[in-house]
């Protein structure tokens, strides 16, 4: 199953114990992930200790080809986001 923003909402909400209303807990996660956003729009990393750090990488200029003519193009440079995860996440999905 996918987790989506609603289930992690709902997460917050049910680990909350009533502390939190719902609204409180989708503007959290809302705010979080756009200080996230806002960072790798800026070039710089996101490293969450436990779980894994998001990087922004250019990737250059380079050949491919059109899918429904097979005529060759060049594809523009862009950047990516990348994710590495951490030591003790990949420990916890490889423990049995």
């Amino acid at each position: 199953m996918t987790v989506t923003k609603a289930h992690i909402v709902e997460r917050l909400f049910s680990q909350a114990n009533g502390k939190l209303t719902k609204t409180d807990c989708a503007r959290i996660v809302e705010t979080i992930f756009e200080i996230m956003k806002q960072t790798l729009e800026s070039g710089e990393d996101v490293l969450i200790s436990g779980f894994g750090k998001f990087s922004v990488r250019a990737k250059s200029q380079r050949r491919g080809r059109n899918p429904q003519t097979g005529e060759p193009m060049l594809l523009p440079a862009r950047k990516v986001v990348t994710f590495r995860c951490s030591g003790v996440l990949r420990n916890k999905m490889n423990s049995d």
